[in-house]
Order: C-alpha cells, then structure tokens, then sequence
C-alpha cells in the first residue's frame, strides 16, 4: 500500500470476495431460506478452489510488492539486516495478507481433510485475519492526523463489522442476516480502499489547501492551515456516508432483485396451487363414485333381500 494502486489492487480483491458471497449468500437464502446454513467460502461449478487460490494468489501479490518489488532495493532490509522506519508501514501491509494468505490455505485443508470442526475453525480463521487487519490499521506507524489517518480511522470501522460478523457467524451459521452484513462490509472494505487510492494519491481530487508530500520516502497527503485540514477531514466523513448509503442502498436492491428471480420459483412450488384444485376435483369425482358406489350397493342389498323374502313365501 501507500500508493494509488497499494489500495486499489486489494481493495479490488475485497470487492470482488465481498460481491461474490453477498450475490452467493442471497441465492442461496432465496433457493432454501428454510434449511439456509451460512458456508464460509463457496466453491465454484469448475474450480472448487477458486476463492480461496484467488484469495492465496493475491495475497501472494501484495507480500511481494511490500517487500520485494517496491522497494529499491527489491528487498525491505537495511545493510546490517535491520528494518528501516521508512520500511515498517510495509511488514504491516504484508502481515496483514500472509494473515488472509493462511486463512485461505487452511479452509483448503480443512476441507480437503473432512475436518468435524471444519465450519467453526474456517470462521476462525477468517475472524483472526479480521483481527489483524484491524489491530494493524489501528497502529498503523503511518499518517494518524492527517486526512490519510482519517481514511484508515473510517476504515477501521468496517473492519470492525466484518469481525464481529464473523465471529457471530460461528454461533449462528443459519441467521441469514449475520452473513448479509458480513458480505456487505467486505464489499465496502474494498470500495473504501480503491477510493482511498484515488483521492489520496490524484492531486486534482485532493482537499481545497492540502498538497502531497514526501517524508520518509513515501508521499503524504498534508493540509497548509488547520483548517483545511479540518475540512478535509469533514469531506472524508460526508464522503463516507455518502457510500454507506449507496452500498445498504446497492445490498438491499439486490436481494430484492435476486428473491425475486430465485423466490418466486420455490413460492410457486411450495403453493402448490395448481395441485390443490387438482386434487379437489379428484376427491370430488371420488366422492361421487363412492356415493354411487354405496346406492348401488344399497339397491343390490334390497334386491337381494326381496328376492330371498319372496322365496320364503313360495316354499310356505
């Protein structure tokens, strides 16, 4: 991170997973809302494994990055092998993916292996790299006064609700709503990175009064006077509620859009309408047929018995 495409390219991962298992959590709810269990990962029709290699590989990606390829270097250590200052913002980047990294990896062989506790280990998991991520963000050795320390401080937040959803989720694998709002965070973790990476590090998107500046070999974003720093500021929370709504607004159209293509099938179903007046006008022929069924055994019975009477009379 610490540059334009340091916060689009996994805030583009984090959009992509958290689209994916809203779209995915939502089908499923709609198809089976009664028997609805809440999977931590889905696997795909031709690649079981495709999340989590995603998810691998582009962890992957980012610790090389951090560490190999941004660096001058091509590696993050001073001469005496010790870790520069200027270095640290990276090892935290990158711990917070080799975290993701794990999690992936062991939701592979967790599931690979049949695990019994396969769910609640899976949730664990992707609960401690929630956790990293957050406790990381929260010291961040980077920029806390500024706007960039705002950005993380709105970011924390959302990371915040992904943990706690996760961590509710492995006592409560069947509540549709816990998964909702999970799914909902990551998808906005994402979106808040990208627009992090674009107005921290495009000059013409920046603050009225503030400016980019180099310090310590990475570029920060300063204000000349508090109070553009406090504007600044003030833009960050308005532009934060801004996407709040248009993301609640974005999750709940979409659940309206996929209940309605994927509900009304099993309603149809389950109605049974159809069926129903089927079934009526059958009991109904069979209704008729007993009752002809009775009279004629009724008029047989009588029949039977005048003839038996009238033999009686004969043989006297």
């Amino acid at each position: 991170m610490g540059t334009l495409v340091g916060h689009v390219a996994p805030g583009f991962g984090f959009l992509i997973i958290g689209l994916w298992h809203l779209f995915n959590h939502i089908k499923l709810y709609a198809l089976n809302s009664k028997s609805y269990v809440s999977p931590p990962w889905f696997p795909t029709s031709k690649f079981k494994y495709l999340e989590l290699f995603l998810i691998m590989a582009g962890s992957t990606a980012s610790i090389s990055m951090e560490l190999f390829i941004g660096p001058e270097r091509h590696q993050p250590f001073d001469p005496d092998g010790s870790i520069p200052s200027y270095h640290l913002r990276n090892f935290e980047h990158s711990s917070i993916s080799l975290t993701f990294f794990v999690y992936a990896a062991f939701a592979i062989v967790l599931d690979r292996i049949g695990a019994r506790a396969q769910y609640g280990l899976t949730q664990l998991m992707a609960a401690i790299a929630f956790a990293q991520e957050l406790l990381l963000f929260h010291l961040h050795s980077a920029d806390h006064m500024g706007p960039e320390g705002q950005y993380h401080l709105l970011l924390q937040l959302v990371v915040l609700v992904s943990l706690v959803t996760t961590l509710m989720g492995i006592g409560m694998p069947k509540s549709f709503l816990v998964s909702f709002v999970r799914s909902a965070s990551i998808l906005f973790q994402g979106l808040w990175l990208i627009v992090m990476g674009f107005m921290l590090w495009t000059p013409s998107l920046m603050s009225k009064g503030c400016f980019m500046n180099l310090e310590e070999g990475h570029k920060v974003v300063r204000c000349s006077t508090n109070e553009a720093l406090h504007r600044a500021k003030s833009l960050v929370n308005v532009e934060f509620s801004w996407f709040l709504v248009g993301v609640t607004v974005f999750s709940v159209s979409l659940y309206l859009f996929l209940d309605k293509n994927y509900g009304e099938k099993i309603e149809y179903f389950s109605l049974g309408i159809d069926g129903e007046e089927d079934d009526v006008e059958s009991n109904g022929d069979d209704v008729e047929a007993q009752k002809k069924s009775i009279e004629g055994n009724t008029k047989s019975f009588i029949h039977a018995g005048t003839r038996n009477a009238f033999s009686i009379d004969m043989e006297r």
